[in-house]
């Protein structure tokens, strides 16, 4: 092919990808919509009928029986479609998050929270960070809210919780590096490096890798910084200095300040 041509047949690509895309979200959302609505005529219709609960096992039978064909609307999927518009019915705030997520992220954050703090958390991250639903299992394992939570000073307001640019907590789990019972500074840092994808998963998708011991020089010295990222919510560069024993106030000091400003 003429390299001359890349550059344009690249652009279809893309175009070609992004429309792919687009489609992809419009059909989820029709899906999402589908269920919400669903979900409200069983909730209103069950809680006046005679019948109860029971009004859903049998729409479901007819649905199985007269319609094979159509999937996910068997007993347990109707069930789950009036949960999930009782759950969010009402609540303005999350409202325009609902058809933005998949169902099997919908499904994963009404089994695995407790507090509706806790589902519009969750609600938003998936949003904001795209998550997969194997990544949005892993935080949920993790306790990924609750981890948040211990980390603010104070109680933060919901529009907090789901506007923020990046999310610097007291812990973080690194369950993933798989390293052994005793293990050194650089193990920790070149495990870190062999699993930055997780790592970002963890610590924020907003953050861009730049380097390992990253070379700054200060007035005629020269300092090294163990990880160096970039977080594009904030414009700015977080550097993680690694320390494997106790937290000591020393940690933060030696001139560091001063080096990232260098940096910056």
């Amino acid at each position: 092919m003429n390299n001359e041509i890349i550059p344009y047949a690249n652009k279809i690509v893309t175009m070609i990808e992004q429309a792919r895309q687009n489609a992809l979200q419009s059909i989820n959302a029709e899906l999402i919509t589908l269920y919400w609505n669903v979900g409200e005529y069983l909730s209103d219709e069950s809680s006046k009928s005679q019948w109860g609960d029971s009004f859903i096992d049998a729409t479901a039978n007819y649905i199985q029986e007269n319609c094979p064909g159509i999937k996910g609307f068997n007993r347990r999927g109707l069930y789950r479609m009036r949960q999930f518009y009782e759950t969010y019915s009402g609540n303005e705030f999350v409202s325009a998050l609902l058809t933005q997520i998949s169902w099997t992220n919908h499904l994963q954050i009404m089994s695995g929270t407790k507090t509706i703090e806790e589902k519009e958390f969750y609600l938003s991250l998936c949003v904001r960070e795209k998550y997969s639903s194997r990544e949005l299992e892993r935080q949920l394992k993790s306790a990924y809210f609750q981890r948040y939570m211990l980390s603010q000073k104070s109680l933060p307001s919901v529009e907090v919780l789901h506007s923020e640019n990046a999310r610097f907590l007291d812990s973080y789990v690194l369950e993933f590096l798989d390293l052994p019972d005793k293990f050194s500074e650089d193990d920790l840092k070149r495990a870190i490096v062999s699993n930055l994808k997780n790592f970002i998963l963890e610590i924020g998708k907003d953050f861009t890798f730049v380097g390992e011991e990253y070379r700054v020089q200060v007035a005629n010295s020269d300092y090294h910084i163990d990880l160096l990222f970039y977080h594009r919510g904030l414009s700015c560069l977080v550097a993680f200095e690694l320390k494997i024993d106790k937290f000591q106030p020393e940690y933060l000091g030696y001139g560091k300040s001063d080096v990232m400003e260098s940096v910056v």
